[in-house]
């Protein structure tokens, strides 16, 4: 199944790592390692497979691939030796990234991003194509009237106002080209009724919304141990410390809302009630693509009895994040293959706001998404 993984956000540090992953693991140059769709519970004959996936996409930036793989490998978030080793499979894919559209109005965007995925379909002689948002976190959107009805959203992109956020023009025009949407931000994205409604009656999937990476990643395992514990937190708070552009864009005070927001989710809805505190983010320059989050909660147990639990985070957000991309790649490719339609909610494992999920418990994810897999690999081998 050729299977087109189209990047919003193509240069970017996790899109880079993405594609340099993908090309390492097509060579045998790598393991899987953080690939879940490679555990032998997830493995089977639905996804496509590592040869199977091409990579395209759009980015504002013009940094060329090889350079940004070169970077990242002095940052020590790849292995030097993949970046040379792959430095023609990069500049091939190199072909396939254009630049963001920009000018005109946001119906002329989306008709040029529609026209460059039509393309690259057509050129690689794909299956489908997959398009993922990777790209910086945006403000909430603003509402709007052409939100709610496709019919009302087609008439006001034609105009002069920028009806739509980046993220929810991309998720419109992927739609449009009758290509999977998959959001690994927080941002908008295909999160709007017009959107959601057009994405149905093009018998679309699509998934999302925040890639669960790092600190969210390990609330979803402790919040249900406190409230299967029938243990009372009292406070649980966070600081999380990242550099790189991620750091940057979150600098920004409405972008680090969006963030804020999309973080605190699982606690709420998995114990019940929000405890005190909250989660702080701050860009330190100095750690680049890594990052760092500390969290102390305050329980009670039997009798009253106060106590603490403290955990530090410190991860490379790019290496924790390519593989999801991978993996989400390959299960919405195979979603689509099978004629599902609508928000993947299986998918939630992956996900800190993750789309109708009844649950944040990675456990109960996890479930899920085994489940969901066995159904995809026993349609595609019947």
């Amino acid at each position: 199944m050729r299977t087109g993984v189209w990047l919003v956000g193509a240069r970017g540090s996790v899109a880079t790592t993405s594609i340099v992953g993908g090309l390492a693991l097509r060579a045998g140059l790598t393991a899987p390692t953080g690939c879940v769709t490679e555990l032998p519970a997830l493995r089977g004959p639905a996804l496509p497979t590592f040869a199977d996936l091409f990579f395209g996409g759009h980015d504002l930036a013009t940094t060329p691939l090889t350079k940004r793989a070169e970077t990242l490998a002095d940052a020590g978030v790849l292995p030097g030796r993949l970046a040379a080793t792959l430095a023609a499979e990069l500049t091939a894919v190199e072909e396939d990234l254009r630049p963001a559209p920009t000018g005109g109005t946001q119906a002329d965007r989306a008709a040029a991003v529609v026209a460059d995925l039509t393309a690259f379909r057509r050129r690689h002689r794909l299956d489908r194509v997959v398009v993922v948002d990777v790209s910086a976190t945006e403000p909430a959107a603003r509402p709007h009237p052409g939100h709610a009805d496709p019919a009302a959203l087609r008439a006001a992109l034609a105009g002069p106002d920028e009806v739509l956020p980046p993220s929810s023009l991309y998720a419109y025009a992927a739609v449009e080209a009758d290509c999977p949407y998959v959001s690994f931000t927080p941002s908008t994205g295909l999160r709007l009724p017009a959107l959601a409604e057009l994405a149905v009656a093009r018998g679309l999937p699509y998934a999302g919304h925040d890639g669960k990476t790092g600190e969210t990643l390990v609330k979803s395992v402790l919040a249900p141990m406190f409230a299967m514990r029938h243990l009372a937190v009292r406070s649980w708070s966070g600081v999380n410390l990242l550099g790189g552009g991620d750091g940057a864009t979150l600098a920004d005070p409405a972008a680090n809302a969006a963030k804020v927001s999309s973080k605190q989710r699982v606690l709420g809805e998995t114990l019940g009630y929000l405890p005190q505190g909250g989660t702080r983010i701050e860009y330190v320059e100095e750690l680049g693509d890594f990052k760092t989050a500390w969290d102390l909660i305050t329980f009670t147990g039997f009798l009253g009895t106060g106590m603490r639990m403290e955990f530090s985070w410190h991860g490379c957000d790019s290496a924790l994040a390519a593989p999801l991309v991978l993996d989400l790649a390959r299960l919405t490719a195979a979603a689509h293959a099978a004629g599902r339609v609508g928000p993947l909610t299986e998918l939630a494992f992956f996900f800190k706001d993750p789309l109708g999920s009844p649950t944040h418990s990675l456990g109960e994810q996890w479930q899920r998404l085994v489940e969901f897999t066995g159904r995809l690999h026993a349609e595609a081998a019947a």
